[in-house]
């Protein structure tokens, strides 16, 4: 068994799980009570942003609120590397993802089969040392599915045939599961509002199209349209693979919400795609 240890707890989010639990369901209530409807019906995936919670949980909870009163079986996560600069996609192949809420147990039997299925899947462990994508992914999957395990995938180089050949994998190797996927991914960074939200909502309505050829594209041309814009292609493309009938912005927001500071900000979306 490995563990991989929290790396931002204390500094991104609380390091106390009272306080921890606190917030996050602080969110999730404001999310149930403004209006934002999504579906009954369990999503296949979720697109949520990774900045520090204060930042980006008010956003995210747009999604994981959808969580409530669901089943799954295994819920996978994918987010681009910050850190480590790398071709192909590192997976944590077993062991457990430690949070202040409790440990989330690796699916390693689902890790092995996507490092089977795709060779640019390999293990590597120094690119989730430090990386904060999926990490701030968890308190809400420790709040609200603790016993689901995971299976912790980070994006290295972010190109169309990585995209494209993660989201077969993922199609192939959860056909028969009840699974989730989670692409994480901040919008632009640090364009004034104006400039922000003119990138961003190119990306939300690609996401709205449930069009991930188009979002790649998007993203060759201009990368700065998100940082983990490789993430989220994967989903949308592996979702489509699995049946997916539509996808949907339930939320958008960017920093500036929270510091004040229009003049550089960075963008957030939350969005679900159902079956």
């Amino acid at each position: 068994m490995s563990v991989r240890p929290a790396a931002v707890a204390g500094s991104w989010y609380p390091a106390d799980a009272r306080r921890l639990r606190a917030e996050i369901h602080s969110y999730l209530a404001r999310a149930e009570t403004d209006g934002s409807a999504g579906s009954a019906s369990a999503p296949c995936a979720l697109i949520a942003p990774h900045a520090g919670l204060m930042y980006s949980g008010p956003v995210a909870a747009h999604a994981y609120r959808l969580l409530r009163a669901q089943t799954f079986d295994v819920i996978v996560l994918v987010g681009p590397s910050h850190f480590v600069a790398f071709d192909g996609v590192s997976v944590w192949p077993d062991g457990q993802f430690e949070t202040p809420l409790g440990s989330m147990a690796i699916d390693a039997g689902a890790a092995a089969a996507l490092a089977q299925a795709c060779p640019i899947v390999r293990a590597k462990p120094q690119a989730h040392a430090r990386e904060h994508s999926l990490e701030m992914q968890l308190p809400f999957l420790a709040a609200l599915v603790p016993e689901v395990p995971i299976v912790p995938l980070v994006m290295g180089q972010q190109t169309r045939d990585t995209a494209m050949a993660l989201g077969e994998a993922l199609a192939s190797v959860l056909k028969d599961r009840t699974a989730l996927m989670i692409a994480s991914s901040d919008l632009s960074h640090y364009f004034d509002e104006e400039t922000a939200s003119m990138l961003d909502r190119q990306v939300l309505g690609d996401i709205d199209a449930f069009d991930a050829d188009r979002l790649m594209t998007r993203l060759e041309a201009r990368p700065d349209h998100a940082c983990g814009g490789g993430p989220i292609v994967s989903v949308l493309h592996a979702s489509r693979l699995l049946g997916g009938t539509r996808s949907r912005v339930l939320r958008y927001a960017d920093s500036g919400d929270v510091s004040g500071d229009k003049q550089a900000v960075v963008g957030y979306v939350a969005a679900a795609i159902w079956r």
